[in-house]
């Protein structure tokens, strides 16, 4: 059974994008495509075998974490200045290399934080509100179209990358067993769609 590779159509990067720390469009590039290989790979080997997708075993939130720490690792491979945070859980995900020991920090300010969501536009939960370069990439699953054997590849829809600050949040409050969290208000999201990079219709 074959399946179809994912490929990054360079016509919709922002011709003209603000980038911090020596970042280049390449570099993201390149990281989608990385995915985009790696779930290829994967699914062709699983497809031959009579096994479901990677995409359709994996939960949403298991998902995004997973391809936040593939892009924040491929990301600083391409990168000419970034490099992962290798404090286990720290802020940002990717930091300025060289300017930490061992570049690992648990809270840090020169970096970019990498969060993927499935929601268009970006919106996202943190633990909590800061200022920092944030990217946020808007990824489609399909998990809907029958037979399974005919779904769409993983894709990314938008990216988007801007510097917010903690005035940019709104603080969202949760019951006796939840997690205070964090999300970009309404400018906050405004500054963030104003920094797209990528933009897939």
């Amino acid at each position: 059974m074959t399946i179809k590779r994912m490929a990054v159509n360079y016509g919709n990067f922002n011709p003209a994008p603000s980038l911090p720390f020596n970042l280049r469009t390449d570099d993201v590039a390149l990281a989608m495509k990385d995915v985009y290989d790696f779930f290829f790979d994967v699914n062709s080997f699983l497809l031959d075998r009579g096994l479901p997708r990677l995409d359709d075993t994996i939960r949403p939130a298991i998902m995004s974490g997973l391809l936040s720490d593939m892009l924040t690792e491929s990301v600083a491979k391409h990168s000419r200045s970034l490099t992962p945070n290798r404090y286990h859980n720290g802020h940002p995900d990717l930091l300025v290399a060289g300017k930490h020991p061992e570049n690992k920090i648990r809270a840090g300010t020169e970096g970019i934080e990498v969060k993927t969501t499935r929601k268009r536009g970006g919106g996202v939960d943190f633990h909590g509100a800061r200022d920092q370069w944030l990217m946020v990439c808007v990824y489609v699953v399909d998990n809907r179209t029958e037979p399974a054997s005919a779904r769409r590849p993983l894709r990314f829809a938008e990216i988007f990358l801007a510097k917010v600050t903690a005035d940019d949040f709104r603080r969202n409050e949760r019951g006796e067993l939840g997690t205070r969290t964090a999300s970009l208000d309404r400018h906050g999201l405004a500054k963030l769609r104003a920094g797209w990079l990528y933009k897939d219709a």
